[in-house]
């Protein structure tokens, strides 16, 4: 691994499985990383990630919960297409829609790069208006496999994408 690297870490804490990043933040926390490696916990903080993902790295990794109707706890790697147009949403503070803030990267002059994004099949999605606390067992369980795949990403920067 040469470089900086930005691994930035998304979800909210009250709506169970989309804390899925959240937890990847606290787990890569406590590994050995090589210099150069940065991990922040955005958490719902979308103006600052999209400040942060302006910055000069030469690898950004996303962590967030994914749904793309695969088996609940199920870790994909994909590099997405970057949008090209803004819309209104992008300009809303209090959401953490990851497409909405590479369009605001977008929307403030900057670009993204090269992003990665590691993401965690959700076993629900649906937001409980009492909120939710915790991971579901699947996605708990692939936290670890989630830590493994952003190190073996980090160690070869960027090049063993899996197909998503």
């Amino acid at each position: 691994m040469s470089g900086k690297v930005l691994v930035a870490c998304v979800g909210n804490v009250f709506l169970g499985d989309d804390a899925f990043g959240v937890e990847v933040a606290k787990h890569l926390a406590g590994r050995q990383l090589p210099a150069g490696v940065s991990v922040i916990d955005f958490g719902i903080r979308s103006y600052d990630l999209a400040y942060a993902l302006m910055n000069e790295w030469d690898l950004k990794i996303l962590v967030d919960a994914l749904p793309r109707g695969g088996n609940p706890g199920t870790i994909y790697v994909m590099e997405p297409e970057l949008p090209s147009s803004v819309n209104q949403e992008a300009l809303d503070a209090h959401s953490m829609n990851p497409v909405a803030v590479l369009q605001l990267v977008g929307a403030l002059g900057g670009e993204v790069g090269r992003l990665l994004v590691v993401g965690c099949e959700p076993e629900t999605v649906e937001p409980n208006p009492e909120g939710k606390m915790g991971l579901s067992a699947p996605v708990n369980m692939a936290v670890d496999e989630a830590v493994r795949v952003i190190e073996g990403l980090i160690a070869s920067d960027g090049r063993q994408v899996m197909a998503a």
